[in-house]
């Protein structure tokens, strides 16, 4: 059962590691990647140079630590919400609304963002007209996209998400929870006291698994809400996807576009390694390794 598991990383993760080369070199179509010539280092000194890599580390890992908090706050509160609704029928519509979000494209998202931001037509500046109030121009002000990228990915993400921990409460022995109930505990003391420490080890799991995509962003989200080529808004919406995209499609800088994925990919194993030597020391039974 395992066998298409391992062939798939052993084709698409290991197999093209050599063109890791391809960081250290300037590309040039004729040579191929490993008769380019070989530069070192120069593709990461020219971003460090630039600023570029702070920049972009720097809105990669805000905008990732602002996706996995609130993310998983806003998942354990749905989780425990649902569970505490007793109409079956009324849980289950709530779940069904909840979820529908995440598997609408990413495209459209950007479509109904637009519809939503837009200068001239959008809903936004038709309810300011309406009021007598300036019109907001959504797509040259850095710092309002922030907001708009995180409420976007909460709306989208929190009722999947979620199903994880209401899986989690479903194992639960209900003992504790009638016997909790007998000594006298309302819902909310049940909830703190029960629930919430009982979700811990799922919790410490998921964070742990995000912290090793922190440095992936999320490309569809970012790209059709801002576009790639804004350059009003690279200050607080570029991240290092968004940067490889333009160098690979814009630019044809794949020596650069390489750099960045390889950086990307060692801090993010880092941050693994560390965060799991964290937690392997203040709760050893909830590490990974």
């Amino acid at each position: 059962m395992c066998c298409p598991a391992v062939i798939f990383f052993c084709i698409f993760a290991y197999l093209p590691m050599p063109g890791l080369y391809l960081a250290f070199v300037k590309y040039n179509y004729t040579n191929g990647i490993f008769g380019s010539p070989f530069v070192g280092w120069d593709n990461f000194k020219f971003l460090i140079m630039t600023g570029d890599l702070w920049r972009l580390t720097f809105n990669t890992i805000a905008y990732n630590l602002a996706f996995i908090l609130l993310g998983n706050i806003a998942q354990i509160t749905v989780a425990i919400l649902l569970n505490e609704i007793r109409k079956k029928w009324f849980k289950k519509v709530s779940q069904t609304l909840m979820f529908l979000p995440y598997f609408i494209s990413a495209v459209l998202v950007g479509l109904l963002a637009y519809n939503i931001l837009s200068y001239d037509y959008g809903l936004l500046n038709g309810v300011l007209g309406a009021l007598g109030m300036d019109p907001v121009k959504a797509y040259s002000e850095p710092h309002l996209w922030p907001f708009i990228i995180i409420i976007t990915y909460l709306w989208q993400t929190t009722g999947y998400g979620s199903i994880i921990y209401f899986a989690a409460i479903m194992g639960l022995d209900t003992e504790i929870v009638e016997a909790a109930e007998i000594d006298g505990a309302n819902a909310f003391q049940r909830i703190v006291h029960i629930v919430i420490p009982w979700l811990k080890p799922t919790f410490i799991i998921l964070l742990l698994f995000s912290l090793g995509g922190i440095l992936k962003g999320n490309f569809g989200l970012f790209f059709n809400l801002v576009g790639a080529n804004n350059t009003a808004l690279y200050a607080s919406t570029d991240i290092i996807e968004t940067y490889v995209f333009r160098s690979l499609m814009t630019n044809f800088n794949f020596s650069m576009g390489s750099a960045v994925s390889l950086y990307q990919s060692i801090f993010g194993f880092v941050v693994v390694l560390t965060a799991n030597w964290i937690v392997k020391k203040v709760s050893p039974e909830n590490s990974l390794f």
